[in-house]
């Protein structure tokens, strides 16, 4: 039987103080009830936003969408760094802003929460990280 042999793009890996990486999260997270409200601009002030949050917590985004129920994004970050911890800045944040800037969502959604408690979350490794970049770009498409 013969063994295949992956090699990974050394120009896709990070080198840190004793460690080499490269890790990227496909990340989906919706609004509660997939109510339609990131509309009329605010998908773009979101992304604006997280890329904001992104440059304070040290990680890249490497493609996002924003529709008008569900945001998708593809991050790549530290290993220190949990994808847990990752989601509730990126959610927690995004809520909290938001509303602040546009109270008028809260009257949209029963019980004032902008998103809905689950998330999606999926590796990419090198092979998939075109398929998943190229899937998230034309989202608006479809």
């Amino acid at each position: 039987m013969d063994k295949i042999i992956y090699t990974t793009n050394v120009s896709n890996l990070t080198y840190g103080r004793g460690y080499v990486y490269s890790l990227q999260y496909h990340i989906v997270w919706c609004t509660n009830y997939r109510k339609k409200v990131l509309l009329d601009g605010i998908d773009n002030e979101i992304k604006d936003y997280l890329n904001d949050l992104a440059k304070e917590y040290s990680f890249s985004i490497m493609a996002m969408e924003v529709m008008p129920d569900h945001i998708h994004i593809l991050v790549d970050c530290k290993p220190q760094f949990f994808p847990s911890d990752m989601i509730k800045i990126l959610k927690g944040n995004t809520a909290r802003w938001l509303f602040m800037k546009h109270p008028e969502l809260k009257k949209q959604l029963w019980g004032g929460h902008l998103w809905n408690p689950s998330y999606c979350i999926v590796t990419a490794s090198d092979r998939s990280y075109d398929q998943v970049k190229q899937y998230i770009d034309s989202q608006k498409t479809r």
